[in-house]
């Protein structure tokens, strides 16, 4: 993302928040902002409203911002990957833009899921690549102007989070057999009488990993997005002039290091599935 890039989006976004902290007068435009919600704000042009589908069997399944967003990032993904597969069958040797792809696809496979996984790592690259160019595309979608950074929502995170559960409870029962795999959880050599401690505690552990997940990639998300509102909010805040080059400029750095946040975060969730899918294939390694 260019400097001039980076300006504009700052621009849209202290637009935003003189609007928003116009219409409100209190503090409560930061959630507003960084919160879901069913609205997407175009300020200083207005907003958009959701049309409100019907409620089914009790549900509204009308959609969100973060829900929108997460589509778009889906569509651009499938249309990405589809144009990068599709320059391989015109030449073997990708060029440009297939070209920066392969790199980070390559990355992935040698140097997450091969090490961490082992032998049998092919057959989980497509989920890791999948997991982490899907949180990489989120995570800067939601840099640009008017967007939405679907990455920060708990529930999202948290379903991402299952998905990775899920394949290593797969992974572990498709190497080590059902009752060999809940077995090997359990350390060898403890006495019996410990086994009803040992039981939940293991279990316990099971689920603490998928919640680590969640948690470490919607609270960096979020933190990040609050930190830059919250030093251009102080320009309202304060109602003077004079603080904004000092708020704009700790808003400029902090959005630099969110462009890096974005790429280390997609690289942290898809390492850690990485990692805990390989200690449950190879369980009594």
């Amino acid at each position: 993302m260019t400097g001039i890039a980076v300006l504009d989006t700052l621009k849209v976004v202290t637009d935003t928040l003189s609007h928003t902290a116009a219409k409100s007068g209190d503090s409560g435009w930061i959630m507003h902002h960084v919160m879901d919600g069913k609205t997407i704000d175009f300020a200083p042009f207005g907003e958009f409203h959701v049309p409100q589908l019907p409620i089914i069997f009790g549900i509204d399944i009308t959609p969100t911002k973060h829900v929108f967003f997460m589509w778009l990032a889906a569509i651009i993904l499938i249309a990405v990957m589809t144009f990068v597969a599709r320059s391989y069958k015109k030449s073997l040797i990708p060029k440009k833009f297939a070209n920066f792809f392969e790199i980070i696809i390559v990355f992935v496979r040698d140097e997450i899921a091969k090490p961490t996984i082992g032998n049998s790592y092919e057959k989980f690259t497509p989920y890791l690549l999948s997991v982490f160019f899907f949180i990489l595309f989120g995570n800067f979608l939601g840099l640009l102007p008017y967007s939405s950074t679907f990455t920060s929502n708990i529930g999202i995170t948290a379903t991402l989070a299952v998905f990775t559960f899920v394949m290593t409870q797969f992974g572990g029962i498709r190497q080590n057999g059902f009752f060999h795999y809940w077995k090997g959880l359990i350390p060898h050599g403890i006495p019996v009488w410990l086994l009803p401690l040992m039981i939940p505690v293991e279990f316990l552990g099971l689920l603490t990993k998928p919640f680590a997940l969640a948690i470490r990639l919607f609270a960096n998300m979020l933190a990040g997005h609050t930190v830059i509102l919250a030093l251009i909010g102080l320009i309202f805040f304060m109602k003077t002039i004079f603080v904004a080059p000092v708020s704009v400029g700790f808003a400029l750095f902090i959005y630099l290091l969110e462009i890096l946040v974005a790429l280390v975060q997609a690289y942290v969730f898809t390492m850690l599935s990485s990692l805990f899918i390989g200690m449950a294939v190879h369980q009594d390694h």
